[in-house]
């Protein structure tokens, strides 16, 4: 994207993106007025699942953190942004099972999902196609209600994102699969997770101006982690510090400064599939 004059965007612009630690800690300085020349945010927190049906409607916000598995569903009317987004290694979703399972006893189960639009039910589809030979049903449930779900059998395996590799063991689950490993043994391509899209309306020079705007607020969160620590915990849901911390490292990393050529490869091939 072209660099832009300062001063496109309009005055106040909407937002909509998760309580989660890696979006409160990327845009806590442009939501609190800490990057100079940025227009007032109106901030709408919603999950992710909720965004993705929302940026498909047409009263949704100017900019949205959606799945990158929607975003063949917005392109119409929304631009990938290259920054902000959650993208990298090492932090796939993960399917969860009560001790070791093989993919025979999971053909024919039941597998709790957070969302049917998201990037990790994608990944886990692909997935499945090769290791899971007899098919699963599907059972959408709330993030939150799927660890407690697997370890009480009412399914029998769940899919998870986000702090859940941090704390399933605690609910006395085993990892089966980790589909960021086997997405980066696939393709050698980093896992293309969550993505922040803008207004197509909002004109060429406006988005330019806003990734700029963007890419200063993760900035400024790395040059000063301590700046955002209330607005993440505040937000967190109840998580422990220490977790958020893990969560924030894990997914803000350099894609989400800029995705750069081997970024966009591993959305273009998440896309082709």
């Amino acid at each position: 994207m072209p660099d832009a004059s300062p001063n496109v965007l309009p005055g106040r612009i909407s937002i909509a993106y998760s309580p989660c630690p890696n979006d409160t800690f990327v845009f806590h300085a442009l939501a609190h007025g800490l990057v100079p020349g940025a227009p007032e945010l109106d901030v709408t927190f919603a999950d992710i699942d909720v965004t993705n049906h929302w940026a498909q409607e047409p009263d949704a916000p100017d900019v949205l953190k959606i799945s990158y598995a929607a975003l063949p569903l917005v392109r119409d009317r929304y631009e990938l942004l290259p920054c902000g987004g959650a993208l990298g290694r090492g932090c796939g979703p993960l399917v969860l099972s009560r001790g070791a399972v093989d993919a025979g006893a999971l053909s024919g189960g039941v597998v709790a999902v957070p969302s049917l639009l998201s990037t990790a039910y994608r990944l886990f589809e692909l997935w499945a196609r090769q290791n899971v030979p007899g098919g699963m049903r599907i059972k959408v449930l709330p993030f939150h209600e799927i660890m407690p779900a697997v370890a009480d059998g009412e399914v029998t395996a769940g899919l998870v994102i986000h702090e859940a590799r941090f704390t399933y063991q605690g609910f006395g689950l085993t990892c089966h699969a980790d589909l960021g490993e086997w997405w980066e043994a696939e393709t050698g391509l980093p896992i293309p997770l969550g993505a922040i899209v803008a207004r197509r309306s909002l004109g060429e020079e406006a988005l330019a101006e806003l990734t700029g705007l963007i890419r200063a607020s993760v900035e400024y969160a790395w040059a000063d982690p301590e700046a955002s620590r209330e607005y993440v915990l505040e937000h967190a849901q109840e998580m422990d510090p220490e977790v958020a911390k893990q969560h924030i490292g894990l997914y803000v990393n350099e894609f989400t400064r800029e995705l750069g050529p081997e970024g966009l490869a591993a959305v273009e091939a998440l896309l082709a599939r």
